[in-house]
């Protein structure tokens, strides 16, 4: 089942929150249920319009800042979503601050975000995959037997 569209394609809101979307690494927009979702990889951190209101901004804050962002008028709990932790902010109501979005859509990012994405994201460097820090040789790692028999190299060769 095809479900129409629910939202203006040339919507200014629409278009600056897919600048500041596009910004996180592997991010994509993907129509669901007839509205633009963002997601990471394939996990939704952000949709846009909800049931109440078009340009709603769905989002999953820090479980630390909800209560507080439930203090605040422009924000409700979306149907569907909100048992999940997920907030709806309104997008009309004043004062809006596209600075403030960006900081709740990088906490949403963060919220389903592979490790190698919040590295990226970050700018840190990813990490070899299956590969342990360096440490000095050391005979203590060896069972006691080993230890005797100098035959055995150390860890790590020579």
């Amino acid at each position: 089942m095809t479900h129409p569209r629910m939202y203006d394609e040339h919507d200014p809101c629409l278009a600056q929150v897919r600048l500041l979307a596009a910004g996180f690494p592997e991010s994509s927009e993907v129509e669901s249920w007839g509205r633009p979702t963002f997601r990471a990889g394939r996990r939704i951190f952000a949709a846009f319009g909800t049931q109440v209101s078009p340009h709603g901004l769905v989002l999953r804050p820090d479980e630390d800042e909800r209560a507080a962002l439930l203090g605040d008028p422009r924000f409700s709990v979306p149907p569907y979503y909100g048992p999940a932790g997920w907030l709806a902010l309104d997008l009309d109501a004043e004062p809006l601050d596209w600075d403030e979005v960006a900081e709740l859509l990088d906490d949403s990012y963060r919220q389903v975000a592979l490790r190698r994405m919040l590295r990226a994201l970050d700018g840190r460097p990813a990490s070899p995959r299956n590969e342990s820090p360096p440490q000095a040789h050391s005979t203590q790692r060896l069972p006691p037997m080993a230890q005797r028999d100098l035959s055995i190299p150390p860890p790590g060769g020579s």
